[in-house]
């Protein structure tokens, strides 16, 4: 519990909202921050009348606007980015993603404030070398491929706030966040795989799947997310620092379809319909995403403590309220 003040970014998104919802449990003051262009106002509904907790409907790339409210903030994560789909221009992902990232550090060099940046296990690329650690290299397909510019965007940033780090002496924390999923996450292909297997399986519909299925991913389950960036917050020696936060476990695509088709109450065979990449243009997937989460658990005590299917069945009771 402390009465430091934090200020969120992307405060109204999937993440953003449970972790302004642990902060306030916590004691803490907190500002959530959020232009409302994917973030929704209730996702905050547990948190937006308590008297700790200030909402601002900003832009986190207006500066002038982002040094007045981290006036007397200690730390600032900055959660907010903006997540090109499969089939949509890189543009927006660039610029958005930049531009907001000067502005954050800038008010934050400006006044002492403390980064953690939500990174993204993107960055890794499509690394044929299992599993990541925070070392392991970025491995990226050509530039003609759209697909690339959300890891590129995530690693410029890292970049950028290393570099305020070494210049100005900010201090700063990246976590590499790996498949989080959860009530709350987007109800479409923005919210991962497991969103739309829910809603398809939910409707009695076939289950859209990209490729052929064989690809592998990691998935963690929010409450354990948020834990990892609550320890980042609350740890003394983690300045400068790169951390994997996520689950280990690892699946196939192909059967989280059929375990959601599973868990969500069909006996009949799981429809699943195999979409082709070529059908999204120049796509290049990632064959396997698995951490390392040693230095998670060496630097922050953290380990994942709901399983896959624990998580699964909690984020589709949720979802059958939702749609």
């Amino acid at each position: 519990m402390s009465n430091s003040r934090i200020l969120v970014t992307g405060a109204a998104g999937f993440i953003g909202s449970h972790l302004c919802e642990t902060l306030i449990q916590r004691g803490y003051s907190v500002i959530g921050v959020d232009n409302l262009s994917m973030g929704r106002l209730e996702n905050l509904a547990a948190v937006s009348d308590h008297s700790n907790f200030t909402f601002s409907k900003t832009d986190v790339s207006d500066t002038a606007e982002m040094k007045t409210l981290c006036k007397g903030v200690s730390t600032i994560v900055h959660l907010a980015a903006y997540k090109i789909p499969r089939y949509g221009k890189a543009i927006d992902t660039l610029r958005i993603n930049a531009l907001g990232a000067f502005s954050t550090f800038d008010a934050a060099a400006e006044h002492g404030a403390r980064v953690i940046l939500a990174s993204t296990s993107d960055v890794y690329g499509r690394n044929p070398s299992l599993p990541y650690s925070e070392e392991s290299e970025s491995v990226f397909g050509s530039s003609k491929v759209p697909r690339w510019g959300y890891a590129v965007s995530k690693l410029f940033d890292e970049h950028l706030l290393l570099s305020y780090r070494d210049a100005f002496g900010l201090p700063a924390t990246i976590i590499r966040i790996f498949g989080s999923y959860g009530p709350r996450h987007h109800l479409s292909w923005w919210g991962g795989p497991q969103s739309v297997f829910i809603t398809a399986a939910l409707n009695g519909e076939a289950m859209e799947i990209h490729g052929d299925g064989l690809q592998t991913r990691s998935f963690c389950y929010i409450d354990d997310t948020v834990d990892g960036f609550v320890r980042t917050i609350e740890a003394k020696d983690v300045d400068g620092e790169i951390i994997n936060i996520g689950n280990a476990d690892e699946i196939t695509i192909h059967d989280l379809a059929v375990l959601i088709h599973e868990l969500c109450g069909s006996s009949d065979a799981a429809n699943l319909n195999l979409i082709p990449y070529e059908n999204f243009g120049k796509y290049e997937d990632v064959r396997r995403r698995v951490p390392d989460l040693s230095l998670a658990k060496k630097l922050l005590n953290f380990t994942p403590r709901t399983a896959l299917r624990e998580g699964l069945l909690k984020t589709i009771s949720w979802q059958k309220d939702a749609l």
